[in-house]
């Protein structure tokens, strides 16, 4: 690549660069994202079909929209089609739809097919029929025939095969089947990753981004000393730490992991590039180089041949993760890897790299690409004329026309994306007091990144924890934050619960579950709080994300609780970010009510979709079982001002209750409610009728590979299946999908989490562990806390 110039390397590539995405989907409206290497106008159209999907129809919605120019050869566009009689689509049949592509030059038209192929790329299919178009269904009208599919942290050159194929497979085998057919997928975080990048994937990124946009980014790193700006050339793969750590102020090389930083996404191009690169086969189009000619140092040439085997491989299967990106709406949350690791973190994190030109530069290109990649097609309402979405791609385009050089256009940008405001004297980045926390501050007319799908029997709120965080105002600057500050719950949690609530009892709505879309975790493995609380301790905050965690600040969770359990009896959270998956019910009751009124959390983990490690490894297997098990956890809680504390074995069985409140003033003698967690067990390993034949995943050096040791697999022991089945968690790289089992009365409904992984054992094949928690309170667990005196 680096002897091709742009235009070279473009000619070869097709009109589609990326996409169709299908994203934000209802009866009344569809939107398709997609990115393009030229200038269109972009028509869409949805057909009803026949035959369950094999037959086209007529089109049943229609809209256009012309593509957004982010570079010079980088035009993308979320256009929505509706219907023009205001006729709802139903959720009982499969839709398909189709593209047109008018070149705004030579008013010439493309349609779908003839533009997703070029020399290169003869023959793409994105489709599940025979008429090559992508289809969808919408989510039923009962509740007990949902299909969920979830999943998070999907790192490129992470350990493992690509668990994200695998909806492709879910997708299709049941793509006539409008009731079984999975109904939305939910990617709650770490979509790409802007720290830890593979060399190789920086070396594609940087000069494919280049290209794209048609101009190098002058990045400000250091303005005042002598040539004080730098262009991603300038600042080649495996050698960014420096930068990265002391000029930007990043986080993750200050644990001596300069790895994580060593290859950090920094320019707007490179963060583009990325997101092409994760979904789509089309920008790996120049072979990679051997290690050899890219240093002479032994070391780092096997970590470059072995990180570019690593990237074949996630190449090998993204086809599929294209076709079915396609072929299911599809939602997405950010978590700090889309930006960089520890975005956000504490205040610490806010001040030592919004407080620097480079690091503000870099979360800035970080989060407009997420806003043109990912939320525009999230919350396409926000991008109409006139909202503030529209004047940010207004915004990206004047900033690309410049080449990088329009400092008003700059500052627009930091605005419509959250950004905040630079103290003129200081340099730092400016605050908002909100009760006893600091709130970055943020313009008016930035744009939101959480929302709310819903659906004829559920409704689906996700939530952002990154940029509306509570920094103590009294605690050190590393203190733990609230994830939601107090003007955050009322915005995100409170005003959708309550609007739900309203439109049920008016008769407006029949929504029967709630799902909660947290890309971290409410409550994760016990010794993993252990290690926060020691590591918060002696102030090793950086080195396992303390300020991430949700039972870290007992406040913010105890009003997270509080907040749900006053609306609903029943949630259900989606969750990420730890690399593991899991499924835990908390068991809720007010203590102050005659009759104790008893609600149920379920919290599904999905994660990682590529990334898993040698400890996750550990923990999926019986080891964890027998060493360090999962045991139920209790709290006593108090709503006003919210707080919880958690009780041990033996506080259990004394007068805790009183006790607690005499040391802590401010909590009355009795609580307002107790909980008690307890991990739903992992069923034993089933074969999944995807994965019996599995031609797609090797490359031919994996088939080699696997064929040479295949006679060594039987006799590694802890590789055989029954090792393999744990009993609490899924430690390898994971897809879900989510539906519930329904029972005559609500004590016998079932939420089912079944995690698809690839076993480890021989051959290869795709197989699922089930884990199913009924959505009813545990009342024997609840009983067992102590609430006012003895127990009894």
């Amino acid at each position: 690549m680096n002897d091709q110039t742009g235009h070279s390397i473009l000619d070869e590539l097709p009109l589609i660069l990326a996409g169709p995405v299908l994203q934000h989907t209802e009866p009344t409206s569809v939107t398709v994202w997609i990115a393009l290497k030229q200038a269109c106008q972009v028509e869409l159209k949805i057909y009803n079909t026949l035959s369950d999907g094999a037959v086209l129809g007529h089109a049943v919605m229609d809209g256009q929209r012309s593509t957004v120019a982010l570079g010079k050869f980088l035009h993308i566009v979320a256009v929505t089609a509706r219907s023009a009689i205001g006729q709802p689509l139903s959720s009982d049949r499969v839709y398909a739809y189709d593209l047109q592509f008018i070149n705004q030059v030579n008013q010439t038209r493309q349609p779908l097919q003839q533009a997703l192929c070029s020399s290169r790329f003869a023959t793409v299919n994105i489709s599940y029929f025979a008429h090559q178009k992508p289809t969808f269904v919408l989510p039923p009208a009962q509740l007990q025939d949902l299909r969920i599919i979830q999943g998070s942290c999907r790192k490129p050159h992470g350990d493992g095969f690509d668990a994200l194929p695998i909806v492709d497979c879910l997708i299709e085998a049941a793509a006539n089947q409008p009731h079984d057919r999975p109904h939305q997928l939910f990617l709650t975080g770490d979509q790409i990753y802007g720290d830890d990048v593979a060399d190789p994937l920086l070396w594609v990124a940087s000069q494919l981004g280049d290209a794209l946009l048609g101009w190098e980014e002058q990045l400000p790193i250091g303005q005042r000393e002598p040539g004080g700006f730098r262009t991603p050339k300038d600042l080649p793969q495996g050698q960014r730490a420096e930068v990265a750590t002391h000029k930007a102020g990043f986080t993750a090389g200050l644990r001596n992991k300069r790895a994580k930083v060593n290859s950090h996404l920094m320019s707007l191009g490179e963060y583009y590039a990325s997101y092409l690169l994760a979904w789509s086969p089309i920008g790996w189009l120049t072979p990679f180089p051997k290690g050899r000619t890219m240093t002479r140092d032994r070391k780092a040439r096997r970590h470059w041949d072995r990180e570019v085997r690593d990237m074949q491989q996630f190449i090998h299967t993204l086809w599929k993760v294209r076709r079915a990106l396609a072929n299911i709406p599809t939602y997405t949350i950010f978590d700090d890897h889309d930006v960089s690791d520890d975005w956000n973190l504490n205040q610490a994190w806010c001040l030592r790299v919004l407080g620097r030109p480079l690091g503000r530069r870099v979360v800035q290109n970080a989060l407009l690409a997420y806003a043109v990649f990912q939320a525009w097609g999230n919350t396409p309402w926000q991008f109409e004329a006139g909202q503030p979405g529209e004047k940010l791609l207004a915004a990206a385009q004047s900033w690309s026309a410049s080449r990088g050089t329009d400092t008003a256009v700059e500052e627009a940008i930091a605005r419509y994306v959250g950004l905040p405001p630079s103290d003129h004297l200081t340099g730092l980045p400016t605050f908002s007091q909100q009760g006893s926390v600091l709130v970055l501050d943020r313009a008016p007319e930035a744009l939101t990144w959480h929302y709310t799908v819903k659906s004829h029997c559920h409704e689906v709120i996700v939530l952002d924890t990154r940029t509306w965080r509570g920094y103590p105002l009294d605690q050190k600057l590393i203190a733990p934050p609230m994830l939601l500050c107090p003007s955050a719950f009322e915005q995100q949690l409170s005003q959708p619960l309550k609007q739900t609530a309203q439109a049920t009892k008016a008769g407006e709505s029949q929504i029967q579950a709630t799902f909660i879309v947290a890309p971290t975790n409410l409550f994760g493995l016990k010794v993993i709080d252990w290690i926060h609380h020691w590591q918060l301790r002696h102030n090793k905050v950086f080195s396992t994300d303390v300020g991430d965690a949700w039972n870290i600040h007992t406040e913010a969770l105890a009003r997270f609780l509080s907040t749900l359990f006053e609306q609903r009896q029943h949630i259900v959270v989606l969750s990420g970010d730890i690399h593991y998956g899991s499924t835990v019910r908390l068991s809720h009751a007010y203590t102050t009510t005659p009759h104790q009124s008893r609600s149920v959390l379920v919290q599904l983990t999905a994660s990682a979709l590529k990334n898993e490690e040698a400890l996750t490894h550990i923990i999926h297997t019986r080891l964890k079982d027998w060493l360090l098990p999962e045991k139920p956890r209790y709290w006593l809680g108090w709503s006003n001002p919210p707080d919880m504390v958690e009780l041990s074995g033996k506080q259990r069985d004394s007068t805790i209750a009183k006790q607690l409140a005499q040391e802590n003033h401010s909590h009355p003698p009795i609580p307002d409610w107790k909980c008690a967690l307890e991990w739903i067990p992992r069923q034993s390993v089933q074969k999944s009728l995807i994965g019996q034949e599995l031609a797609w995943l090797l490359t031919a050096q994996q088939q080699a590979k696997n064929h040479q040791w295949r006679w060594l697999k039987p006799l590694l022991g802890w590789k055989s299946r029954w090792f393999q089945d744990g009993r609490e968690v899924v430690g390898l790289n994971n897809v879900a999908i989510v539906q519930f089992k329904w029972g005559d009365t609500t004590d016998a409904h079932t939420i089912i989490q079944d995690l698809h992984w690839f076993s480890s054992w021989h051959p290869i094949q795709i197989v699922y562990s089930r884990y199913e928690a009924k959505l009813e309170s545990n009342q024997a667990l609840l009983e067992s806390i102590p609430t006012k005196g003895d127990r009894g």
